[in-house]
């Protein structure tokens, strides 16, 4: 039985920032630490991760910080989350070696542990409910090729280079250009944080020293549309493909600024991470990595139901 498996959660424990409210003290308690809580992306994980609380009566809460680049916020925010000893609990971690030592007190608790959107170089989370993102990232490299005629020079910034997500999308695509499309040259590969304002700044002096560059591929929500903000006050039309969904990417494909971008299926990742750790918590085995799939999405098909399902306002 689950319930014989838990330890009991005393009353009055204070929810997490952005968490769900208290309920039940004989919850199994299971607190989600993300990567951040400004994009689009991480609201719609948080919203799947509620519906499977829900469903599986269990109380979670759901933080991260303000921005990508806190790796020490968040590692604040996970050394918290444990003092409270749940009985599970979420990392989707924004350096995957950092958190390591404190995951590994977790373990010796046998407390499990599930990964989200992002591993860690650890064999310590039970699974990872993730995208492909080598595989969705080498998808959108063929996007750009075939956008841009199969040759010329493209730009890539992406959110960060110590995040799993940040170094496999970077890498499914440079391995991707340099394998099936040898006539692409990449100029810079550069890192915003996620942050629009810096994925915008970015964008321009990658145009401005690059006067031949055809496109750009920005690796997440805020690299994406920084990099359509970039490229709207440079006044230069250039290929962009992003990804992520969000309010700002739809009405830019929409418009025809952005070709098109890969989505993720956030709310299902959600669900997932929650349904792992009940999974665990009554001692079912995991596979080391769940995939949540990805879809390349345009002005084509954003209405498609099996699109629009992944997408996100």
């Amino acid at each position: 039985m689950l319930r014989s498996r838990l330890i009991s959660v005393a009353v009055g424990v204070s929810a997490l920032v952005g968490g769900t409210s208290l309920a039940c003290a004989d919850e199994p308690y299971i607190p989600l630490i993300s990567k951040g809580f400004q994009h689009q992306f991480w609201q719609a994980v948080k919203a799947g991760a509620e519906q499977s609380a829900k469903e599986q009566n269990v109380r979670i809460t759901f933080e991260g910080p303000e921005t990508e680049a806190m790796v020490d916020k968040q590692i604040d925010m996970l050394s918290a989350a444990l003092a409270k000893k749940p009985q599970a609990i979420g990392i989707a971690a924004l350096d995957s070696k950092a958190a390591i030592p404190l995951l590994k007190k977790a373990q010796a608790a046998k407390m499990p542990v599930i990964a989200f959107d992002s591993g860690v170089d650890s064999d310590i989370p039970l699974t990872t409910c993730t995208t492909d993102n080598l595989a969705a990232a080498a998808l959108a490299a063929d996007k750009m090729a075939e956008a841009i005629g199969d040759s010329g020079e493209v730009g890539v910034i992406v959110h960060d280079q110590t995040s799993r997500t940040g170094i496999d999308r970077r890498d499914g695509f440079l391995n991707q250009m340099k394998a099936k499309h040898p006539n692409i040259k990449i100029v810079s590969v550069q890192y915003g944080a996620g942050d629009h304002l810096k994925s915008a700044e970015i964008a321009k002096t990658m145009i401005q020293a690059n006067p031949n560059l055809k496109g750009i591929f920005g690796a997440n929500e805020g690299s994406a549309e920084g990099a359509a903000i970039g490229v709207k006050e440079s006044g230069k039309k250039l290929v962009l493909i992003g990804y992520d969904s969000g309010k700002e990417q739809k009405e830019d494909i929409s418009s025809g600024l952005m070709a098109g971008a890969i989505t993720q299926n956030p709310v299902g990742i959600g669900k997932c991470v929650v349904d792992s750790a009940v999974k665990a918590l009554k001692g079912e085995k995991l596979p080391k990595k769940i995939d949540t799939g990805f879809y390349w999405y345009d002005k084509s098909n954003m209405n498609d139901p099996k699109i629009a399902a992944v997408l996100y306002d």
